[in-house]
């Protein structure tokens, strides 16, 4: 019996498959990404282009000045509490939980003055909520 020793075969690992998944992945995440900057946040609040809704005799209508006075119905509220808010929108329902609520905030006025009147009207029991804004063909600076 002649048995000859044969030299060990090298492992060979063929790269061109793994090279071609690797290129798959990378078209997947370059399509996939976005590449905006968030550096900075710009808001300018309030503009709409929708058409105008004349005021029906179900709403309520809550103003929010920029300094936090408001005023329901064009009545001033005396107090900024959120109970005297509640208390205000609750006489201005007169009983109908039905009616729509129209907060018209000043662009300028604070988030928590208008956070106040949700979580009034929350509570008055009035959940049907909109905000008024301000058409930008109306001569309004857009952004």
């Amino acid at each position: 019996m002649n048995f000859r020793h044969r030299r060990p075969e090298e492992p060979e690992i063929n790269l061109i498959p793994f090279i071609d998944v690797l290129l798959v992945v990378l078209i997947f995440l370059m399509l996939t990404t976005t590449y905006a900057k968030y550096t900075q946040l710009k808001i300018t609040l309030p503009v709409a282009e929708s058409n105008r809704i004349e005021s029906q005799p179900r709403e309520i209508v809550v103003g929010v000045s920029s300094d936090g006075v408001y005023t329901i119905n064009k009545q001033p509220v005396e107090g900024v509490g959120i109970e005297v808010l509640t208390n205000a929108l609750s006489a201005a329902a007169q009983g109908d939980v039905g009616r729509t609520v129209i907060i018209s905030a000043d662009a300028m006025a604070a988030h928590q003055s208008v956070i106040n009147v949700m979580d009034a009207a929350r509570r008055a029991g009035l959940v049907q909520l909109t905000f008024a804004t301000q058409s930008a063909r109306s001569g309004s600076k857009g952004p």
